[in-house]
């Protein structure tokens, strides 16, 4: 079983409507198992079958690449329908900033600390993707304390221009970046590190999550970056010896969002002292005192559409694992909008997230399950130097 699921009404801890929201399976089949397993600290026994006995590994995010855009475009990417696997969940929310750093500290949200793209730190909202660098912006170290990959300095193989952010020293402290600029390159550095003795190497790949975004999941553009995205999974599988695995996985899947399904929160404007978050997991900061007005206002609002959760729920019910420890609750929003229909929440901080045609952060199975899949290696072992 993939993961839990709670019914009921949202406002006493228990879920209701056409569809219920998928919990993170935190002790099971979800992201946050792969690091730990893959450095040999915490073995899980649902790893697809080709990576049994397999002498190196490499681990590859196909950013916004969800389970059901697996199984509906089945016939467009015949390399990845072939590999063997099932999907698992992601983390609470489900959305880059939160995820990726899961899938690489094998930490949940509530341990990691980074619990949302836009969260609020020290009384202003840091946008953990764009992370400002000088002036006023937090320490990385400060906000997200924990080495990637339980401390080995795994290879990650990575976009070039994503060296000295903010977002990637938060997110893989402790581990050897190697940038690439075109996807022909990701293959070869990733061949090379295996031919020079590496036993995991960390890849990642972000044009599924982009084309998403700036153009929606119907229409050419997303399937021909589909097509690419089974292209580079082929690529691999040549590149890399027969003793290897590719193991495939995601940070979220996504949501088709209309033009007119994006909603504007003006009658709770007067009750919000600021908003972060995504537009499917919207955060919504009470003025003081006002924390239980806001949630009851927002239950009248936009209940039809969302799931209306406290942070106090939230963290009760462990959507984000263990309660946290320190500030990090405090980065969750008092009141968190978590869409159940196919809409978003206008922040009027970031108004042109309302320009994008698919969004993710949210708790529907099309958002929480992404792939785990894998084979082995059809290469011959080149050294490629």
């Amino acid at each position: 079983m993939v993961a839990r699921r709670r019914r009921g009404n949202a406002q006493h801890g228990e879920y209701g409507g056409v569809i219920d929201p998928l919990v993170p399976d935190y002790g099971g089949r979800c992201i946050t198992g792969l690091a730990p397993a893959l450095v040999g600290v915490q073995p899980v026994d649902w790893l697809p079958e080709p990576m049994a006995g397999a002498d190196a590994v490499v681990l590859l995010a196909l950013d916004g690449l969800g389970a059901d855009a697996v199984r509906s475009h089945a016939h467009e990417i015949p390399t990845l329908a072939g590999l063997s696997g099932e999907p698992i969940t992601t983390v609470a929310p489900s959305t880059t900033a939160s995820a990726l750093t899961s899938l690489a500290t094998g930490l949940a949200p509530s341990q990691h600390g980074l619990v949302g793209f836009r969260m609020r730190v020290d009384g202003s909202v840091l946008n953990v993707l764009r992370w400002p660098t000088g002036g006023r912006a937090p320490d990385p170290f400060e906000v997200q304390r924990h080495d990637a990959f339980l401390g080995r300095p795994v290879p990650v193989v990575t976009r070039r221009e994503f060296l000295h952010t903010g977002f990637t020293d938060a997110q893989l402290r402790g581990t050897r970046f190697v940038g690439w600029s075109t996807v022909s390159s990701l293959i070869v550095h990733c061949r090379r590190l295996v031919a020079a003795g590496e036993r995991l190497v960390y890849a990642y790949y972000p044009g599924v999550d982009t084309v998403a975004h700036e153009h929606g999941l119907q229409g050419d553009f997303y399937r021909a970056e589909l097509r690419a995205a089974d292209a580079l999974v082929a690529g691999m599988l040549d590149a890399l010896p027969g003793s290897a695995a590719l193991l495939v996985t995601s940070d979220h899947g996504q949501v088709q969002i209309g033009p007119e399904s994006w909603i504007e929160l003006n009658a709770l404007e007067p009750l919000i002292d600021m908003q972060a978050g995504d537009a499917r997991f919207r955060y919504l900061y009470a003025k003081p005192g006002g924390a239980a007005e806001l949630a009851e206002a927002a239950h009248g609002e936009v209940g039809a559409h969302a799931w209306v959760l406290t942070r106090e729920q939230l963290l009760d019910e462990g959507w984000f694992g263990h309660r946290p420890t320190g500030t990090i609750g405090g980065r969750i929003g008092d009141v968190v909008l978590a869409d159940r229909d196919p809409v978003g929440f206008v922040d009027p901080a970031l108004p042109q997230e309302a320009t994008l045609l698919a969004m993710h952060g949210s708790l529907t199975p099309d958002e929480m399950q992404v792939p785990l899949l894998a084979g082995r290696g059809r290469g011959r072992g080149r050294e490629g130097r």
